[in-house]
């Protein structure tokens, strides 16, 4: 039987998203009783068919008990929308609560939300998680949490409920800055990998053999490990992570790396490279669907 990661305690989770919604089911599989609200109302019903335990929401209002609420949104401006507008969540916590900040945000816009937050009393922990859709069903994921060490202490056996690696990277802040970090990483890995897949299918090699050989030797990376079977060499191309919201994370990496005044020639170029695919991409495309606009450009296929 599952140990409940916060018992006596109330905890509201935001946004039932793709990520938001494994982690939610993780929290409830726990033992964890949930309050639930996402913007769109077909998705809330869903999870909650799902998960009859848990409750659903259209008001800020009933989070008023909670003592910790968890965001799975997209965007600083959601997070600030559904926090600091008319009716959020900032108007209606008691002091003392806790809010968990799961997406992934900028940087110094959350260190200015926990700023406005601790002068009502109430707690920010940023925790964005890494591994994808597969990970979340799994509740494998990494977690990065930034925020003072009791405050991280305090949600904890929740953060465990969905993850199998939680990492405390420093104060409030430090997680969504090694979240995006981390995905400037990744993604170079994805391209790298394309173009160097792309040179060897046009010499003659077969895609496969050539993965197969970079897994077996030094190029090997995550994309190579887990994405290029699967979801490119397949033409699936559907790992759960839109192109939009990595082209997003690359910009606050390389917005942070301005602000820290470090040069990435690197960065700089991938940030074109990504800017530029996603605007020749359909909306809602997949990540690895930058492979596609490289495809173009090499005039040569690695799934056909």
């Amino acid at each position: 039987m599952s140990v409940i990661p916060l018992p006596g305690k109330s905890v509201g989770l935001v946004g039932l998203g793709a990520m938001g919604g494994p982690i939610a089911r993780n929290f409830v599989n726990s033992g964890q009783q949930l309050i639930v609200r996402d913007a769109d109302a077909a998705s809330q019903q869903r999870f909650l068919d799902s998960h009859p335990s848990a409750v659903g929401t259209t008001d800020f209002a009933d989070f008023s008990k909670c003592d910790v609420v968890v965001l799975v949104l997209p965007t600083s401006d959601i997070v600030d929308a559904v926090v600091l507008g008319e009716g959020g969540l900032l108007s209606q916590l008691q002091a003392g609560s806790t809010i968990v900040d799961m997406g992934s945000s900028i940087p110094d816009r959350t260190q200015k939300l926990a700023e406005v937050a601790a002068e009502q009393g109430i707690r920010i922990v940023d925790a964005p998680v890494s591994g994808g859709v597969g990970r979340a069903l799994k509740a494998d994921l990494a977690v990065m949490a930034g925020g003072d060490a009791d405050v991280v202490a305090d949600v904890l056996p929740l953060l465990r409920a969905t993850g199998s690696a939680i990492i405390h990277v420093g104060p409030v802040g430090s997680g969504h800055a090694a979240k995006a970090l981390n995905n400037l990483l990744a993604a170079n890995g994805l391209v790298a990998a394309a173009e160097a897949m792309l040179v060897g299918r046009k010499f003659g090699i077969d895609p496969a053999t050539l993965l197969s050989v970079i897994n077996a030797s030094s190029g090997r990376n995550q994309a190579t490990e887990t994405k290029y079977e699967k979801f490119v060499l397949s033409g699936t191309f559907d790992s759960g992570f839109a192109a939009t919201l990595m082209r997003k994370d690359i910009g606050i990496a390389l917005d942070l790396a301005r602000s820290q005044d470090v040069s990435t020639v690197l960065g700089d170029t991938l940030g074109q490279i990504w800017e530029t695919a996603v605007d020749g991409l359909a909306p809602g495309a997949d990540q690895t669907e930058v492979v596609r606009y490289l495809e173009e450009l090499a005039q040569v296929s690695l799934h056909d």
